[in-house]
Protein backbone atom coordinates (compact mmCIF):
# COMPACT_ATOMS: atom_id res chain seq x y z
CA UNK A 1 0.00 0.00 0.00
CA UNK A 2 1.85 3.29 -0.74
CA UNK A 3 0.24 7.10 -1.70
CA UNK A 4 2.89 9.09 -3.52
CA UNK A 5 3.67 12.91 -4.41
CA UNK A 6 4.69 14.44 -7.41
CA UNK A 7 7.85 16.46 -7.10
CA UNK A 8 5.57 19.59 -8.09
CA UNK A 9 3.16 18.41 -4.61
CA UNK A 10 6.18 17.78 -2.54
CA UNK A 11 7.36 21.48 -3.48
CA UNK A 12 3.94 22.73 -2.41
CA UNK A 13 3.81 21.18 0.78
CA UNK A 14 6.84 21.89 1.85
CA UNK A 15 6.83 25.52 0.84
CA UNK A 16 3.41 25.73 2.78
CA UNK A 17 4.19 24.02 6.26
CA UNK A 18 7.39 26.53 6.28
CA UNK A 19 5.05 29.56 5.92
CA UNK A 20 2.85 27.87 8.52
CA UNK A 21 6.02 27.40 10.53
CA UNK A 22 3.99 23.82 11.58
CA UNK A 23 3.20 20.49 10.63
CA UNK A 24 4.41 17.87 10.05
CA UNK A 25 3.42 16.99 6.65
CA UNK A 26 0.16 16.43 4.54
CA UNK A 27 -3.27 14.35 5.67
CA UNK A 28 -5.35 12.58 2.97
CA UNK A 29 -8.74 11.33 3.14
CA UNK A 30 -11.90 11.04 1.78
CA UNK A 31 -15.53 11.57 2.78
CA UNK A 32 -18.78 10.32 1.60
CA UNK A 33 -20.28 13.15 -0.62
CA UNK A 34 -21.08 14.54 -3.95
CA UNK A 35 -22.81 12.67 -7.01
CA UNK A 36 -20.71 10.07 -7.39
CA UNK A 37 -19.86 8.98 -3.58
CA UNK A 38 -17.00 10.35 -2.33
CA UNK A 39 -14.39 13.43 -2.11
CA UNK A 40 -10.65 13.68 -1.48
CA UNK A 41 -9.81 16.05 1.95
CA UNK A 42 -6.37 17.31 2.31
CA UNK A 43 -5.88 18.68 5.17
CA UNK A 44 -1.89 19.85 6.79
CA UNK A 45 -1.24 17.30 9.24
CA UNK A 46 -0.14 18.97 12.62
CA UNK A 47 0.45 15.63 14.80
CA UNK A 48 0.01 11.77 13.97
CA UNK A 49 -3.15 9.40 14.98
CA UNK A 50 -2.83 5.91 16.00
CA UNK A 51 -5.13 4.68 13.10
CA UNK A 52 -2.24 6.93 10.77
CA UNK A 53 -0.40 4.72 7.68
CA UNK A 54 2.28 7.00 6.98
CA UNK A 55 4.17 7.26 4.00
CA UNK A 56 7.56 9.03 3.20
CA UNK A 57 7.63 10.15 -0.65
CA UNK A 58 9.54 12.86 -2.00
CA UNK A 59 11.07 13.87 1.60
CA UNK A 60 7.53 14.63 2.82
CA UNK A 61 5.27 12.45 5.05
CA UNK A 62 1.49 11.49 3.62
CA UNK A 63 -1.05 10.69 6.62
CA UNK A 64 -3.61 8.80 5.55
CA UNK A 65 -6.10 7.33 7.76
CA UNK A 66 -7.36 3.51 7.81
CA UNK A 67 -10.50 3.91 6.63
CA UNK A 68 -9.40 6.01 3.62
CA UNK A 69 -6.80 4.18 3.01
CA UNK A 70 -8.41 1.21 0.74
CA UNK A 71 -9.75 4.13 -1.41
CA UNK A 72 -6.71 5.79 -2.12
CA UNK A 73 -4.43 3.36 -2.01
CA UNK A 74 -1.60 3.66 -4.93
CA UNK A 75 -3.03 7.37 -5.31
CA UNK A 76 -0.59 9.69 -6.81
CA UNK A 77 -0.82 13.33 -5.70
CA UNK A 78 0.06 16.22 -7.97
CA UNK A 79 -0.14 20.04 -7.81
CA UNK A 80 -1.00 21.76 -10.92
CA UNK A 81 -1.48 25.54 -11.63
CA UNK A 82 -4.35 26.84 -14.72
CA UNK A 83 -4.10 30.18 -14.76
CA UNK A 84 -4.80 31.90 -11.49
CA UNK A 85 -6.00 28.05 -10.35
CA UNK A 86 -4.02 25.82 -8.38
CA UNK A 87 -5.09 22.99 -6.41
CA UNK A 88 -3.73 19.36 -5.99
CA UNK A 89 -4.81 16.10 -8.82
CA UNK A 90 -5.41 12.61 -7.79
CA UNK A 91 -4.47 9.86 -9.93
CA UNK A 92 -6.21 7.06 -8.13
CA UNK A 93 -5.67 3.93 -9.67
CA UNK A 94 -9.30 2.69 -7.77
CA UNK A 95 -11.43 5.28 -9.35
CA UNK A 96 -13.85 3.83 -11.35
CA UNK A 97 -16.19 6.62 -12.14
CA UNK A 98 -16.63 10.30 -11.89
CA UNK A 99 -18.85 13.04 -11.71
CA UNK A 100 -19.02 15.58 -14.47
CA UNK A 101 -17.91 18.45 -12.06
CA UNK A 102 -15.11 16.27 -10.94
CA UNK A 103 -15.41 16.65 -7.36
CA UNK A 104 -16.62 13.56 -6.27
CA UNK A 105 -15.71 10.17 -7.34
CA UNK A 106 -17.06 6.38 -6.60
CA UNK A 107 -14.98 3.16 -6.09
Amino acid sequence: MAVTLTPAAADRVRRFLAERGHGIGLRLGVRKTGCSGFAYVVNYADEQQAEDRVFETQGVRVLVDRDSLTLVDGTEVDFVRHGLNESFRFRNPNVRGECGCGESFSV
